[in-house]
C-alpha cells in the first residue's frame, strides 16, 4: 500500500519523505489556504516546490466545476511537472474531463467520492486515483471502510486498474483498516502516519534494554 501525506506544508512533506516512506502529496485549495498560499501563481510555484521534493505523485485540484474550465486548468496543473496528478470532483462534466484527460495521457484522481456507484464511473473514465473520503463518511453515521471494501471487490471483479485511495484518513487505527479493507493508497496527516510508530510495549521494552545495558557497563 502507498502512503501519501495529505498536507500544502513543505515542512511536514520533507518530514515525512525523509522518512523513506513516502510514495506521494495530496492537496486541496483549503489546505492551500491554510498554508496562507492564496493566487494563482502562488499556488502553482507551491505545487513546483512540492513536486521537486517528492519523485511520487502530486494530486492537484481543479478549481473549475464545467467541463472547458476544467480541462483548461488540467493542462496547466499538468505542464508543472511529470509527477502531477489532477484531482478531478467527482461530478458529470467532470467524468468527462477524466475521460478525455485519460486519452490524452494526463492522470487523475477522481475526488469527493461517497458511493460505490461514483468509483465505478469513475473507473470506467479511466480514473489513475478514485478517493472515497471515509472519514466525511464516517461523520454521517455510515461506515466509510466498508465502502473501501465493496469498491476493492467491485474493481477486482471488473479487472479496474484505478487505484483506491483512502482519503479523509483522521487516525492511525483508520490507515491500518484501509489497508484492510483493500485500499491501494492512504493520504493522511503526518500525525497520523507517525502514530503508527507508537505502541506502549516498544517503549517498556526499549526502557528495559537500555537500562540492561547500562546495568553491564
Amino acid at each position: 500500500m502507498k502512503f501519501f501525506i495529505d498536507t500544502a506544508n513543505l515542512d511536514q512533506i520533507k518530514e515525512a519523505h525523509d522518512l523513506g516512506i513516502l510514495d506521494g502529496v495530496t492537496t486541496n485549495p483549503s489546505l492551500m489556504a491554510k498554508e496562507g498560499i492564496t493566487g494563482k501563481g502562488n499556488i502553482m510555484k507551491h505545487y513546483k516546490a512540492i513536486c521537486d521534493v517528492v519523485p511520487g505523485d502530486v494530486s492537484a485540484e481543479v478549481i473549475s466545476t464545467d467541463y472547458k474550465g476544467m480541462m483548461k486548468e488540467a493542462g496547466e496543473l499538468a505542464d508543472i511537472a511529470p509527477n502531477i496528478v489532477v484531482k478531478i470532483p467527482m461530478i458529470k462534466d467532470g467524468i468527462k474531463a477524466i475521460s478525455s484527460l485519460t486519452e490524452n495521457g494526463i492522470a487523475t484522481n477522481c475526488t469527493l467520492v461517497f458511493s460505490a456507484g461514483q468509483a465505478i464511473l469513475a473507473a470506467k473514465a479511466g480514473a489513475t486515483y478514485v478517493s472515497p473520503f471515509i472519514g466525511r463518511i464516517d461523520d454521517i453515521n455510515w461506515d466509510g471502510l466498508q465502502l473501501i471494501n465493496q469498491i476493492a471487490e467491485i474493481y477486482a471483479i471488473q479487472g479496474f486498474d484505478t487505484e483506491i485511495l483512502a482519503a479523509s484518513i483522521r487516525s492511525s487505527l483508520a490507515i491500518v483498516e484501509s489497508a484492510e479493507a483493500g485500499a491501494d493508497v492512504v493520504t493522511c496527516p503526518l500525525s497520523s502516519i507517525l502514530g503508527l510508530l507508537k505502541h506502549p510495549l516498544t517503549d517498556i521494552g526499549l526502557e528495559q534494554f537500555l537500562a540492561d545495558h547500562k546495568k553491564g557497563n
